[in-house]
């Protein structure tokens, strides 16, 4: 019986909040959950949108890849 482990390379996560502060704790908390498989940020974008009824969304997009050793 032969066992492999593959390890993830990249990873692309999206986050959504209609406050910039639970935005950020929520990133943050995901990069110390990848950190535990070696994943670090890579690059990271973020918007902000406005609705019709004036009420803000915030997004963001973080890119996680494979530490090098």
């Amino acid at each position: 019986m032969s066992f492999q482990l593959d390890l993830i390379e990249d990873k692309v996560e999206f986050f959504e909040e209609v406050n910039l502060k639970k935005l950020q704790k929520n990133i943050e908390n995901q990069i110390e959950i990848n950190k535990a498989i070696m994943l670090s940020v890579h690059s990271v974008s973020h918007q902000m949108h406005v609705n019709e009824n004036g009420q803000t969304y915030f997004t963001a997009v973080v890119h996680f890849k494979r530490r090098k050793k």
